[in-house]
């Protein structure tokens, strides 16, 4: 399966524990106030998405309030990460959705700096399409100590593209679990 259109967060698990992330993933969203979430497989070893109906905002708060209580509640999700807009994997699309919506995301004054992850796309230059990406946006950039990261997942085809403080980014300590 590839990465339906229909996502708004991306999630990492250790190889070969796909299923066991989708559980938690889905107990989690129960708990976060969503009664209907739809989780996927990918093509891709360690990833699964999910559509929720649930905000950004909203998703993220409820996440780290769960942490607060217990920092080692996920047992088998890695790493969080909101999608915001889902598209094919083209340069001018990309290019396109960035331009028109970054500045909803992004203020006059904010840095920002672009995290590109390919996966099984290699028609994708990484320098050239950063630099496609970065003219469209008027903000300084800032690598080290961004306000804002905009985050394009390259999923084959298709390809999830994020606009996020950098705290927005959830990721957790991989467990070891003995016999």
């Amino acid at each position: 399966m590839i990465l339906t259109k229909n996502c708004n967060v991306l999630i990492s698990t250790s190889r070969y524990n796909e299923i066991n992330a989708k559980a938690e993933l889905w107990f989690v969203l129960l708990i976060c106030g969503d009664k209907y979430p739809i989780i996927s497989n990918l093509e891709f070893s360690g990833l699964i998405t999910a559509l929720t109906n649930l905000k950004k905002d909203h998703l993220l708060l409820k996440i780290k309030k769960l942490l607060k209580k217990d920092p080692d509640f996920f047992q088998y999700i890695l790493k969080i990460v909101p999608i915001d807009f889902t598209c094919a994997t083209n340069n001018q699309v990309v290019s396109e959705i960035v331009k028109k919506h970054y500045r909803e995301y992004i203020g006059k004054n904010e840095t920002f700096k672009i995290d590109l992850k390919r996966r099984n796309y290699d028609e994708m230059k990484r320098n050239n399409f950063v630099d496609i990406i970065a003219k469209n946006v008027d903000n300084k950039v800032n690598l080290e100590t961004p306000d804002k990261i905009i985050r394009i997942e390259v999923l084959g085809n298709y390809c999830g593209i994020s606009f996020l403080k950098p705290d927005e980014i959830l990721r957790f300590k991989q467990k070891t679990f003995l016999n």
